[in-house]
């Protein structure tokens, strides 16, 4: 056991503190000059992860304590990128599992410890904001607890050292009532309770790929943990795929991770968490050893996505204006999905029935969002159609399954009853209710299905208040039809540029997305309707000039403001005949059949088949 360093993963529920801890952990290890001018969630580095205020990717970073090297991967927190949180447990032998003093164990927290447990990790349980207003410490230990025994904790794991932290001001202590002024508590735990790596340094040395980076200068470099022997630059390696494929190469860069950054290395002891470089194609789960080594390390092992959609060409009237030359074709969107893939373990890309269109499927609406938002900001135009569930067949029984989400859902105790029939409506049966300092937190088992586009009916619901959270559960039997959007779409009769006049005259008709001057297109929805079937409206028309003149010199009706949609409003919104139209600039929202005729006849054709 090598006694000089300790491998950790800090897991938690989303927002519960994780990339705060670390700031703090990073502050006091002495890694930065000047600690004050670090900033916040220094690991956030994403520009989408400092927009959302979320960890997306999990990140390897490195201090010293006492001389002995802790290294730190910081994973994500929400549900729908579970996949880099089972990758990167891999290279750890202990986690340190945050935990909210008000919200206690949530959704995310089951399913990370569940994880941790299953791979033998020793847990420390660092119970983070104890300075909150309601913090309810014992509370929280005791459901931390249950948990644990719930999940099928061994007597070891289930006896867990406990750390309370204020993250936000780098304070720790044992005792929730005396906290030091510093992190050295919890730094002392680490060294105390997370043991070393165990290793076997005369062996040949063996690793498996966990990440994958991208350097614009070395290329593909893999990231892993040493698991035996001494790993030195310039050595003749292979490379073993799951399916037993041998590729020869050669280690031509070798790093460690100190502080902030990857320290160029002659050799690694085994136990550390390396970075190398040297092979034009790696792999997750890929094995990296000596040529005397001919068995590859078993899979990584990730759980299957439950939500698809179909990523395409754009097809629009105003394709190919605002993206990279050349990047909207068929071939270029196919082989960014594939690279995408490489690291992005979790995601599924297979082939249509078109040439021109291919199935992504992924962990969560919001997991297949951050996949479009990454393209569009590259250069990429595309279209992608309305998210849907994967449905799966009993082997046994020969019955259709669908895949249905724990949900937790904190609200003002005033709005509990339109949260409950919202949920209803969808399906959801009622696990739990409680209520604490006018806060109601609800327990659902809901459908995925009646979550696609519920976010959004939630926060009209509430205002705006309404919290929601949720966790893959498994696979039921259908759970009935579940209701559609209540709205149709206001759509474009003719190409041309929206205009004030034509706005003001049909924004009875509904709340439009688009300003005036906004060039838009026959068939493109440029709002929604106040009913539940689709309307065309002219919105480019505009007013004859005559010599008449009135009275009043300007019209009395104002034009309302357009209703600002983002991304996954707009994926939220989509119906079964709509496309997102997605380019570096512009979302546009578009029928699939452009022509209202044919879009028309297309329509009653469906009809006519249905009462067949």
């Amino acid at each position: 056991m090598r006694a000089d360093i300790r491998n950790i993963a800090i897991i938690a529920h989303v927002d519960h503190g994780k990339t705060t801890l670390v700031d703090g952990m990073l502050k006091q290890a002495k890694v930065f000059r000047d600690a004050s001018t670090a900033g916040e969630r220094i690991l956030d580095s994403n520009a989408l992860e400092r927009e959302r205020g979320i960890t997306i990717l999990s990140k390897n970073t490195a201090v010293t304590w006492n001389d002995i090297k802790i290294n730190i991967v910081d994973t994500p927190g929400h549900a729908d990128f579970g996949g880099e949180v089972e990758r990167v447990l891999n290279m750890v032998d202990g986690a340190l599992l945050l935990i909210d003093a008000v919200d206690g164990p949530m959704p995310q927290t089951r399913f990370v410890l569940r994880k941790a447990l299953e791979l033998g990790l020793r847990i420390i349980v660092v119970i983070n904001k104890i300075d909150r207003p309601y913090a309810r410490v014992e509370e929280v230990l005791n459901e931390t607890f249950d948990l644990f025994i719930e999940l099928g904790a061994t007597d070891e794991q289930a006896e867990f050292p406990v750390v309370y932290a204020v993250g936000l001001e780098g304070r720790a202590g044992y005792d929730p009532d005396q906290t030091a002024p510093d992190l050295a508590p919890l730094f002392e735990t680490i060294e105390k309770e997370i043991p070393g790596p165990q290793i076997d340094p005369d062996a040949p040395p063996v690793l498996q790929v966990t990440t994958l980076e991208y350097d614009n200068y070395k290329g593909q470099i893999g990231v892993g943990r040493l698991l035996s022997g001494v790993l030195r630059r310039g050595a003749d390696v292979v490379r073993v795929t799951p399916d037993g494929t041998r590729e020869t190469g050669k280690i031509v860069y070798l790093f460690t991770y100190h502080n902030l950054a990857k320290q160029e290395v002659p050799e690694a002891l085994a136990g550390d968490i390396v970075a190398f470089g040297g092979f034009e194609e790696l792999r997750i789960s890929d094995t990296i050893a000596y040529p005397q080594i001919d068995q590859a390390l078993p899979p990584i092992r990730i759980e299957e996505p439950t939500v698809r959609m179909t990523f395409g060409v754009n097809t629009s009237p105003l394709a190919g204006r605002e993206g990279k030359t050349g990047w909207g074709t068929s071939r270029r969107i196919r082989q960014r999905l594939i690279d995408e893939m490489r690291s992005n373990v979790a995601l599924r890309v297979e082939e249509s029935g078109q040439p021109d269109r291919f199935i992504v499927s992924g962990r969560g609406e919001l997991h297949l969002a951050i996949l479009i938002e990454t393209m569009r900001r590259e250069g990429y135009e595309f279209d992608v159609s309305k998210p849907e569930v994967i449905y799966h067949e009993d082997p046994q029984t020969g019955e259709t399954l669908e895949p249905f989400e724990e949900v937790h859902i904190e609200v003002a105790e005033d709005l509990v009853g339109t949260v409950v029939e919202l949920l209803g409506a969808r399906r959801g049966q009622m696990l739990d209710m409680r209520s604490q300092n006018g806060i109601t937190y609800l327990k659902y088992l809901v459908p995925t299905r009646g979550l696609l586009g519920f976010r959004m009916h939630l926060m009209r619901a509430t205002s705006g208040l309404g919290q929601i959270n949720s966790v893959f559960y498994g696979y039921e039997p259908l759970a009935g039809p579940i209701p559609g959007r209540q709205f149709g779409s206001l759509v474009a009769w003719e190409a041309g540029v929206a205009s004030t006049y034509a706005l003001v005259h049909t924004q009875a008709r509904g709340t439009f997305f688009i300003q005036p001057q906004t060039e838009v297109y026959e068939g493109m929805v440029v709002g929604e309707h106040i009913r539940a079937e689709d309307l065309a409206v002219n919105v480019t028309k505009t007013k004859h000039l005559t010599a008449v003149r009135t009275k009043n010199y300007a019209d009395e009706v104002r034009l309302a403001p357009p209703r600002s949609m983002s991304l996954d409003d707009c994926l939220e919104f989509l119906a079964e005949d709509e496309l997102l139209e997605v380019t570096p600039g512009s979302l546009r929202i578009r029928k699939r059949i452009l022509n209202n005729e044919d879009r028309q006849k297309d329509q009653k054709r469906r009809e006519k088949l249905l009462e067949g």
